[in-house]
């Protein structure tokens, strides 16, 4: 029998057999009693109970790294599945949005969740867990796949095989409960044995740790602004019939996706027109401050809200945090010796305030400008100022921090945040994490405009996500108003233009699992064309085609 030559990252290797088990060569990973939760073969990861087959590099997925925190996450959520298809028979739970470090869940009859409840399954969780019991994988024909989402009463998972129709399924099992696969698991279940289940609201949470420490859970901070918006929009989900990647599928083949885009879009245009009337309400909001995380809508938001405004009598005038850099030479350095620009020292913050406090009293300033080539501050004659129905709007990451306005009062401030909170799930027990939607717009964008590859712009999504638990996610309980910016529709256009994209990151780079990851998730929305999206939608901001000059 023809060897296979597996090779470590250390120089080693070691040939065996065809279809060999990580856990033959694990004790070569070993360092500081770190949890090792999955592998990495050719940069594709597989599950500890999957068999390498292939000549390969292999590394190590730890629980305690981003990638391993997802494994842990998803398996958690499938441990849940199984825990609730015993204590609860017949009744449907379905996974919602993520809060802090936890997923809300709710069952279908709407009844809450007592402490009681949370109680049976968390110990149900806990008993299959200590039992350290492997999740099998295996594959079944599509006939019974549909029969086993039928007799789980997983309608919405069901309902996505009518428009996915392999022949064979994957599908996950444990301790006699199955469903499909979506992306790898945990090997068995004695690794999970950090989490929490708790009530909330008329659901429960399900708590875990963060992917910078895998032994212990976080403190829980409470984000009821979100949640009403993320609860706003779930409830019109189920009015429009759509709450799964399966229910717009349906309206795609059934040709009703042009009203529903219109119905969608006009949902969202009410949101922006709401907040323009609480900004008018206030009376003496001066400054309207937008932030939001990176591909977030904020550009488009700030000109669909100054259109809303001018409505209203306002005349917006745009001020661009941009033009307030200090300069190359004064801006602070990360621990990696790179140039921050998300960092709020990274701003003239004393300019600023300055020209805000100069505006509101009447005078003009000088605005300033700044050349990105040459990392210089500069004045090219603009002015401004302020005329009685002017309103400023300014969009930047740092807009909810106190710390950019100090010298600005409190109520001449309208504080705006932004979040790509879609409602949809991709099934029953598969949510669709805001993240993914962000980073697939920024990876259409960066193509477009930018020039960036995918692998690109995935190998610096992780520091703009640093970023944005720094400075943007701590404050956004300060913000007067929330939008959600995320149109049920929008993957199915993104996938036409991210999917050619994602399919060039080749095994050779360390991008790769992460662009498989993407391409296997798009897979589960058929395609909308272009042609279909308003010219004024925040979607346009990526593919290109807007109405608005950016």
């Amino acid at each position: 029998m023809k060897k296979i030559r597996i090779s470590f990252t250390d120089g080693t290797f070691l040939e065996a057999d065809k279809d060999i088990r990580p856990a033959i060569f694990l004790n070569r990973f070993a360092q500081d009693n770190r949890k090792i939760i999955a592998i990495k073969a050719n940069n594709e990861i597989c599950s500890l109970e999957s068999s390498v087959n292939i000549s390969c590099t292999v590394e190590p997925v730890y629980a305690d790294t981003k990638e391993g925190a997802a494994i842990y996450r998803r398996s958690l959520c499938f441990v849940l599945a199984a825990a609730a298809a015993k204590i609860f028979p017949g009744k449907r739970l379905l996974v919602g949005h993520s809060l802090g470090h936890g997923y809300y869940y709710t069952i279908e009859t709407g009844t809450a969740f007592t402490e009681e409840d949370c109680k049976k399954l968390k110990n149900e969780m806990t008993a299959l867990i200590e039992r350290d019991l492997v999740i099998e994988n295996s594959f079944i024909s599509y006939a019974e796949a549909c029969e086993m989402l039928e007799r789980n009463s997983m309608s919405e998972t069901r309902k996505k095989l009518n428009y996915i129709c392999p022949s064979k399924l994957q599908v996950n099992t444990l301790d006699g409960f199955s469903d499909l696969a979506f992306e790898p698991l945990a090997g068995s279940t004695g690794i999970l044995d950090v989490f929490d289940i708790i009530p909330y609201q008329d659901g429960l949470l399900l708590r875990f740790p963060s992917s910078d420490d895998s032994t212990k859970l976080p403190e829980f901070n409470d984000m009821p602004k979100l949640f009403a918006i993320y609860k706003r929009y779930k409830e019109w989900g189920k009015q429009m019939g759509v709450t799964s990647a399966a229910g717009l599928n349906q309206i795609i083949h059934d040709r009703k996706v042009n009203e529903f885009i219109d119905i969608t879009e006009t949902l969202q245009n009410k949101c922006i027109s709401e907040i323009a009337d609480k900004i008018s309400e206030k009376k003496t909001a001066k400054v309207v401050l937008i932030a939001g995380p990176s591909s977030s809508g904020k550009t488009t938001t700030s000109k669909k809200l100054s259109l809303q405004l001018k409505a209203l009598g306002y005349n917006p005038k745009v001020i661009s945090l941009d033009s307030y850099y200090v300069g190359r030479a004064e801006t602070p350095k990360d621990e990696f010796g790179n140039y921050d620009y998300e960092c709020l020292e990274a701003l003239n913050v004393k300019m600023l305030n300055e020209n805000l406090v100069d505006l509101f009293a009447g005078k003009e300033i000088k605005l300033p400008s700044y050349d990105f080539h040459q990392g210089l501050s500069y004045f090219k004659g603009d002015t401004m100022h302020l005329e009685e129905n002017d309103i400023l709007v300014m969009e930047g990451i740092h807009g909810l921090n106190d710390k950019l306005t100090p010298l600005v009062p409190a109520e001449k401030k309208f504080k705006i945040y932004l979040s790509a909170l879609t409602q949809l799930n991709l099934d029953d027990h598969n949510r669709i994490p805001t993240s993914d939607n962000r980073l697939i717009r920024r990876i259409v964008r960066d193509y477009n405009y930018r020039g960036k590859s995918a692998a690109d712009t995935i190998s610096m999504w992780d520091n703009v996500q640093k970023g944005e638990r720094l400075h943007i996610f701590p404050f956004q309980n300060n913000a007067d108003a929330m939008l959600n910016t995320a149109l049920d529709y929008e993957l199915a256009v993104l996938r036409v233009y991210a999917a050619p994209l994602l399919r060039c990151v080749t095994p050779l780079q360390k991008e790769f699992a992460e662009a498989n990851r993407l391409l296997n998730f798009l897979n589960n929305f058929q395609t909308i064309p272009a042609t279909a999206v308003p010219n004024q939608s925040i979607i346009r901001e990526f593919i290109g085609g807007s109405a608005f000059k950016y």
